[in-house]
């Protein structure tokens, strides 16, 4: 996040994602990120990128409501929408819908 923040031009995007363990691959197994290390890294990003979009993205399906919507209140103010994202599934749009009624966001 330093670098992309110290960057002469910040990014228009910056996506933060939760791994996923996918078997095979060579980070399976590893100790998984403490969820609340994860919004504290979002919530980084926004201090330090107020232009930037920081995107909510992989790894939301495994995400409780409750880590998702805490990201949301760190400071994202992004999601990546859709059935899949490469390895993993998106969550359903229905249940993103409601999370954001829940939330009083008005997706644009």
């Amino acid at each position: 996040i330093a670098q992309l923040a110290n960057m002469e031009k910040q990014p228009e995007s910056v996506p933060i994602n939760l791994l996923t363990q996918v078997e095979g691959t060579p980070l399976h197994g590893t100790e998984p990120l403490d969820l609340f290390e994860f919004v504290r890294t979002i919530a980084v990003a926004r201090i330090t990128m107020p232009k930037s979009y920081v995107r909510l993205s992989a790894g939301r399906q495994s995400m409780h409501e409750g880590i998702q919507s805490l990201a949301f209140l760190a400071g994202a103010n992004s999601i990546f929408y859709g059935e899949k994202l490469l390895t993993t599934d998106n969550p359903d749009v229905k249940v993103d819908q409601a999370l954001f009624n829940k939330l009083g966001i008005h997706p644009i």
